[in-house]
């Protein structure tokens, strides 16, 4: 590589760099006078690279948006930190690209990779392992998540085409609050203004706003002549954005509430979903014990008033099945009342006596050794 070019890519390096470059400072940089830095800028163009010039005191050069994105210049460590966030992301995060358009970013990045570092990275591919497995994602799902954030960040009302677990499809005019990644994928939360009801069990049901201060009301739409005023207080509820099927964004606006949390509301929401068993558990521990054996997404911990100098909190969550249970609040090793449903008062008595029979149980008698 010849030294312009070497020249007009660390040119190009120190223009991603971000911010606006005066000729004498790029000059000093590169170590060339500044009718060659223009010279530089010049070839960086008829490459395709949106390089803008700008005039005044204050003037010199700056990348501009592109519509497509020009070559980059990392570093080893960049190049290494992007490869293996898409590699990591493919496993164990809320992938929305495209398993192709991974692997092939992935590809071009590690065919620029230095061999010494190359081989490192490929050593690390080798022995790591994930225990999750990857999660398919297509092009849609991308386009709907930048379309749903850009719309959050806008405070434009959407239309949403919707499938619920069981199969039941939807249209409705939502008002997009946030996008929240959890648990390897990704859950609108939005406030709707229709009165009906929840529109997916498995993603949670709506948070009242009168028992839940996180939420609060949605706070109704400005007063545009093109979408109008929505009477009534809006619900707020969760969306599982791979079960979205199509959305347009509409026009007007809306106001959303101050303070409001998407995370909190998004953990209350799945913790609140409607399965099949509603449990009730006093527990005499305080609220960050109990949590350390059941996280945000999995129950709702409220704390109670104190009983006899002890500290008590109240778990309330949903569940398909109660099997798991009686492990949970045998970990929590503390005193606890069921409050509800009484089948599992019968599944921890049920582990406790296997368990007394396990630890009473007298050990086999070891084999008498072989003399020959």
């Amino acid at each position: 590589m010849t030294t312009s070019t070497t020249r007009v890519l660390a040119l190009l390096e120190i223009l991603q760099g971000g911010g606006t470059r005066t000729v004498a400072d790029l000059a000093a940089r590169l170590g060339v006078d500044e009718r060659t830095v223009r010279r530089y800028a010049g070839h960086l163009l008829e490459l395709g690279v949106p390089v803008e010039s700008l005039r005044g005191r204050y003037g010199g050069y700056r990348l501009a948006p592109g519509h497509r994105m020009p070559p980059l210049m990392l570093t080893d460590e960049e190049a290494l930190a992007v490869l293996l966030g898409l590699l990591v992301a493919q496993r164990t995060g809320p992938v929305t690209a495209s398993g192709a358009a991974s692997e092939s970013a992935a590809a071009k990045l590690r065919r620029v990779l230095p061999k010494a570092l190359g081989r490192r990275l490929e050593a690390l591919l080798e022995t790591a392992d994930f225990t999750a497995p990857p999660r398919s994602a297509g092009a849609r799902e991308a386009v709907l998540l930048l379309g749903l954030a850009e719309a959050a960040r806008d405070r434009r009302p959407v239309a949403l085409g919707y499938t619920d677990r069981r199969g039941r499809s939807s249209e409705r005019t939502v008002w997009p609050y946030g996008l929240v990644a959890h648990g390897g994928r990704w859950y609108l939360t939005a406030a709707d203004p229709s009165a009906g009801p929840a529109t997916d069990p498995s993603a949670g049901p709506a948070t009242d706003p009168s028992t839940d201060p996180s939420a609060g009301p949605a706070t109704a739409p400005s007063t545009d002549p093109s979408a109008g005023p929505v009477a009534g207080p809006a619900e707020v509820r969760t969306f599982r954005l791979d079960r979205v099927t199509g959305m347009h964004v509409l026009p007007g606006s809306f106001e959303s509430p101050p303070d409001f949390d998407p995370v909190a509301a998004v953990l209350d929401s799945l913790a609140g979903a409607p399965w099949a068993h509603e449990v009730r558990v006093r527990v005499r521990a305080e609220e960050h014990h109990v949590r350390r054996h059941l996280p945000p997404g999995l129950a709702t911990l409220s704390p109670l008033p104190p009983e006899d100098g002890a500290d008590w909190t109240e778990v309330r969550l949903r569940a398909e099945r109660l099997d798991w249970i009686p492990g949970v609040l045998a970990a929590l090793d503390r005193p606890f009342v069921i409050d509800r449903p009484p089948e599992l008062r019968t599944l921890v008595t049920s582990l406790a006596d296997r368990l007394t029979m396990y630890a009473t149980a007298s050990a086999p008698e070891a084999p008498a050794p072989d003399d020959h």
